[in-house]
């Protein structure tokens, strides 16, 4: 009996005829998603190379502007979002504009965004959800500490930040908290 079902449905191709079943595919997709101008065209553009209507490419940018233009895509408010989430995980300034560049952001708006990150605060949010420096259950040793030094910068925070959060003690994190 499972012999006679297949394992795999295989993937459902959307059919792109024309402009506006593009555009179609265009509104579900920011209706699901919050996204960027550049994110949008990369999904719209691999869903016609998929689809095997290369013949529609020209009409993505112009999709993609409708769709600014309607207020369905905003980089700006999608840059504010990103940034308040990330930094809330405890990511830094660096890894932030980062983010924001990958996902199609603007240089000037991402810089923006990145500066204006609570630095102290994202650095103790990312050693909280890690448990280091005051919020570790003992004392690292020096190749733990050495880690988490590494952790920190590779999460975006700046080289002083991290030996300051890394070397507070529990009081000293929960002065700075409140």
């Amino acid at each position: 009996m499972d012999e006679e079902r297949p394992k795999h449905r295989a993937k459902r191709q959307p059919v792109i005829a024309d402009a506006a079943a593009l555009r179609t595919l265009a509104l579900g997709y920011v209706a699901r998603f919050a996204t960027t101008r550049a994110k949008l065209e990369a999904y719209l553009k691999r869903k016609l190379k998929d689809a095997e209507h290369t013949d529609l490419m020209p009409h993505v940018p112009e999709i993609a502007a409708s769709m600014v233009d309607l207020g369905y895509v905003d980089d700006a408010a999608f840059a504010r979002s990103r940034s308040a989430s990330l930094a809330r995980r405890g990511y830094g300034p660096a890894r932030v504009r980062m983010a924001l560049r990958v996902a199609g952001i603007d240089k000037g708006i991402a810089d923006e965004r990145a500066d204006d990150v609570d630095t102290l605060a994202a650095a103790l949010a990312f050693a909280r959800k890690r448990r280091l420096g005051p919020f570790a259950k003992a004392a690292l040793s020096p190749d733990q500490e050495r880690r988490a030094l590494a952790a920190m910068i590779r999460a975006g925070h700046e080289y002083g930040i991290a030996r300051t959060v890394l070397g507070m003690r529990d009081c000293d994190a929960s002065s700075i908290e409140d």
